[in-house]
């Protein structure tokens, strides 16, 4: 699946495009940290789909938002996940000092940006935010994102945003899983990153994406949008628009 590429608007330009048509398509972060949700794995994995099964409940929770992040290393075993790509193997590669984990493995679930073992339960967080987020769709696919830094956010903020969907099916016919039906939520389809800026309180920063509503076979795509500390990685807020 291809999508055109982020890009950066100053707040200037980002004014100048006008009112949004749909006024109602908004979505913006709360007062709370979200708690943030990657699951890492593969339809080649035979002790993945418990954790696909626990990832698809959570599309109610409030304050939590998932993705899941389907690596290729497993590709190797007789099976290739069609929703795999060298991105995730290498982003989960990359987060493995700040996870606390040191390795890669599936399935593994970040929580926060660390690893948590303690699924299908989550911890309790009640942290304030630190950065807000309000995205808005303008016209077809154009979203628009304003961040704002709040107090005690970190002197230099990244982003990172994913497209995702839900609802999908496969048959497995080779590999760890031969004979399987799995079922997937909340599969990244598309990821991408924003250059790190410098943040004081109560500066804002905007830009835009190209996130279209809808992705294969209908699907609805939703956009999740991830706020982090550009020193650590660590994910400071989350937002998703879905309409």
């Amino acid at each position: 699946m291809r999508h055109a590429p982020i890009f950066a608007l100053s707040a200037a330009l980002l004014g100048a495009l006008g009112p949004a048509r749909a006024q109602t398509c908004q979505a913006s972060s709360p007062e709370q940290r979200v708690m943030l949700v990657e699951l890492y794995t593969s339809e080649g994995c035979n002790s993945c789909p418990p954790a696909d099964r626990w990832l698809s409940t959570l599309k109610d929770r409030p304050r939590v938002m998932a993705a899941a992040f389907h690596v290729d290393y497993w590709d190797r075993l007789g099976w290739a996940d069609r929703f795999a790509s060298p991105r995730h193997t290498e982003r989960q590669a990359a987060q493995q000092r700040s996870a606390g984990a040191g390795f890669s493995y599936t399935p593994q679930v970040l929580v926060n940006g660390r690893d948590w073992r303690g699924w299908p339960t989550l911890p309790k967080d009640d942290t304030a935010a630190v950065v807000g987020i309000a995205l808005q769709r303008q016209s077809g696919p154009r979203v628009a994102v304003e961040l704002t830094a709040l107090r005690g956010a970190p002197p230099r903020l990244a982003l990172w945003w994913a497209l995702l969907e839900d609802g999908h099916v496969s048959q497995v016919s080779a590999g760890e899983n031969v004979g399987v039906t799995l079922r997937h939520d909340h599969v990244v389809r598309q990821y991408g990153q924003a250059p790190a800026w410098d943040a004081a309180t109560g500066a804002r920063q905007a830009l835009a994406l190209s996130a279209p509503r809808l992705g294969e076979g209908g699907r609805k795509l939703r956009l999740l949008v991830v706020v982090t500390d550009a020193l650590t990685g660590a994910p400071l807020q989350a937002a998703q628009l879905d309409c």
